[in-house]
């Protein structure tokens, strides 16, 4: 089974999106993605 990240916006909190785990990352993800609670498109990284 493969790993999964999730994702937190960075302006309300709300956790929107899980995405798979690359097999290599040192790096936190980060991604501009649309936050149904904004309703708008933000930065949501990817939570510990």
């Amino acid at each position: 089974m493969a790993n999964k990240i999730v994702l937190c916006c960075e302006k309300c909190g709300g956790r929107n999106y899980s995405v798979p785990a690359p097999k290599e990352s040192t790096k936190r993800l980060e991604f501009k993605k649309f936050c149904s609670h904004c309703n708008e498109h933000t930065l949501h990284k990817q939570t510990r």
